[in-house]
């Protein structure tokens, strides 16, 4: 009964991460480029700003099969389009106490300021993400059953 329960030995979490054009995803290019290891299980979205990231996006992400979701943009004061970024802090933090509400682990959806020099903090960061999501388990609420990923 517990082996239905409790989430296979070599299971992995499926991440999906929507990154800001202008600095998260540089970052996450320079990672790259720099050969900087970071955990393959993450799948990269590229968004023009962080507050385009609706969050209807973070929820279907999690309906489909994702186990957790990171929005990554510029840090505070440095966004391409003036304040998109403050737009995006205000509207997630919002969105994380209504998923809470409804039963979602606060750790399965995160939020991040990389810029396009920190190659090194977004490894680290994906790195946090996948370990804290691995931690929670495969997700179990709003997931879509009856649906194959594969």
């Amino acid at each position: 009964m517990s082996a239905a329960i409790e989430p296979q030995a070599d299971w992995e979490p499926k991440i999906i991460a929507f990154l800001c054009n202008w600095c998260s995803y540089a970052g996450a290019d320079l990672a790259g480029v720099s050969r900087i290891q970071y955990p393959p299980n993450v799948r990269i979205v590229r968004v023009p700003c962080s507050s385009r990231v609706n969050p209807l996006y973070i929820i279907k992400s999690i309906q489909h099969g994702a186990d957790g979701v990171l929005v990554s943009g510029c840090h505070p004061g440095d966004c391409h389009y003036i304040s998109g970024n403050y737009y995006a802090r205000r509207r997630f933090a919002l969105l994380k106490s209504m998923l809470e509400f409804v039963g979602i682990e606060p750790g399965r959806v995160n939020f991040s300021w990389v810029s396009a020099a920190e190659g090194e903090k977004f490894a680290r960061v994906v790195k946090d993400v996948v370990e804290t999501v691995k931690a929670l388990g495969p997700a179990e609420r709003l997931v879509k059953r009856g649906w194959s990923n594969e």
